[in-house]
């Protein structure tokens, strides 16, 4: 999220955060209106299946079946490479002759994706008291990191925070793209809120549920998070120090409280709160495993439910096992698993692209019985305006992030996602076309009848 501070500085960070706040609502809401449409584990897919025009419904959702899946594989990378790396950290921290290797990184990273796994498999039925304290958790840091950085005093005003543009990317030259880049990475904070949707076969009443929590998510996180930005900006401190250090929070919260001790308690409860976001983001991706393997994407034998643990066991290992084996990667180059982990953006926007062009395709061209949750008249409009923001952001995401363009600042979000949709199209023509019949309508049947 602090990437921001590379292209732009404080104007960049904190006005991006709103914009970017505001069009994720407008995505969400969009969504959650599908989602009480149809409340099923597919999510995007389903719903392109539903409302894409007959003629291209069973190849763009095979195409979006698969970047689905790819994209929140790429962001429980993310996920688990953040937590990974805000404990080292911690550890230098508290160790200043402690430097971690790739390998350090590599370890703790097999560690949690390992126990998180565990968590998913053996401990399934503590996970929602466990989100819950998460998500307390994560309220109450809220007032605590706003105590500790209000209370220690500004070190900016007001025109610095809202107003002071600098760009240390080497795109200070062009302000248009500089502003663009740095939205990026607060955009990333806003992505996967479709993941309360993949778990909505296993939620009461998630006609109206699901589309609540969906859009409740993102309002109040945007509100709360607007807030922690500009109390991180006022307390800001020298900007070089914080683009300087690998983690800007932990260089922030230092420079602020002047204590090893109590920054390594506020980080330490970071990472706790960072570690179930990574046990609950796991839970999402093994349920939307478990939907596209019902549905032939992947091999059928992979939405088996164990009788014994009564979770689909296999749907949890092969992500857990496809996070160690691509952060092999790091261990190699730091930047080619920084790549898949770009991946999640881009392949989620275009997923969200996709459905949404569908909802409105279907809007304008034909009646839609909406479902219990919906925007009335404002839903045309609100689609519209996700789609154009969605698809804003979804031509930046492929950009450079800095300049002079090198083989380790290089954005290979491109590259891997022009690959994964070379494989799609493959796949599509070489077997799909002919022996993939869509998704599995006694299974969709069965399910939005068991939501009435």
């Amino acid at each position: 999220m602090f990437f921001a501070l590379y292209n732009g500085g404080p104007q960049v960070f904190i006005w991006s955060s709103l914009i970017s706040w505001i069009g994720a609502l407008a995505q969400a809401a969009s969504l959650a209106e599908m989602a009480s449409l149809q409340p099923i584990a597919g999510a995007q897919y389903h719903w392109t299946w539903a409302l894409a025009p007959p003629s291209t419904k069973r190849f763009l959702t095979w195409l979006q079946g698969w970047l689905t899946w790819l994209g929140w594989i790429s962001l429980l990378c993310g996920i688990v490479n953040v937590t990974a790396g805000l404990l080292l950290s911690l550890v230098s921290l508290c160790i200043p002759s402690y430097s971690p290797e790739d390998w350090h990184l590599y370890l703790v990273i097999v560690a949690f994706a390992v126990t998180q796994a565990a968590c998913n498999i053996f401990a399934w039925k503590l996970l929602p008291a466990a989100e819950i304290v998460a998500g307390w958790l994560h309220v109450l840091l809220f007032f605590v990191f706003l105590g500790v950085l209000g209370g220690m005093g500004s070190k900016h005003d007001a025109e610095y925070v809202f107003t002071h543009f600098e760009a240390s990317s080497g795109w200070e030259g062009n302000r248009f793209v500089a502003w663009n880049l740095g939205m990026l990475s607060t955009t990333w904070s806003y992505t996967g809120f479709d993941g309360t949707v993949h778990m909505s076969e296993e939620v009461r009443k998630s006609r109206d549920a699901v589309p609540r929590a969906m859009v409740l998510t993102i309002a109040l996180n945007g509100v709360l998070g607007f807030a922690m930005v500009i109390a991180l900006l006022f307390s800001l401190g020298p900007l070089e120090q914080a683009l300087e250090a690998e983690w800007p929070i932990l260089a922030i919260l230092l420079n602020t409280t002047g204590s090893v001790k109590t920054t390594a308690a506020l980080m330490s409860l970071l990472i706790s709160v960072s570690y179930f976001v990574g046990v609950a983001a796991l839970a999402t991706v093994s349920r939307l495993t478990w939907a596209w393997s019902r549905d032939g994407g992947l091999h059928r034998s992979i939405s088996t439910v164990s009788q014994r643990f009564q979770v689909p066991v296999a749907a949890v290992i092969l992500p857990t096992v496809l996070i160690i084996l691509l952060a092999l990667l790091g261990l190699g180059s730091s930047a080619a698993f920084g790549a898949i982990i770009a991946l999640s953006s881009l392949a989620l926007y275009v997923s969200y692209f996709i459905a949404i062009a569908c909802m409105v395709w279907t809007r304008v061209s034909q009646p839609l019985e909406l479902g219990t949750w919906n925007l009335g008249r404002w839903g045309l409009s609100a689609n519209l305006f996700a789609l154009i923001y969605t698809l804003w952001i979804t031509v930046f995401l492929p950009w450079p992030s800095s300049l002079p363009v090198t083989g380790t600042g290089l954005n290979y979000a491109s590259p891997i996602f022009a690959f994964c949709v070379l494989f799609v199209l493959a796949s599509w023509f070489l077997w799909a076309r002919k022996h993939w019949n869509g998704v599995s309508v006694k299974v969709l049947e069965y399910v939005l009848a068991s939501e009435r």
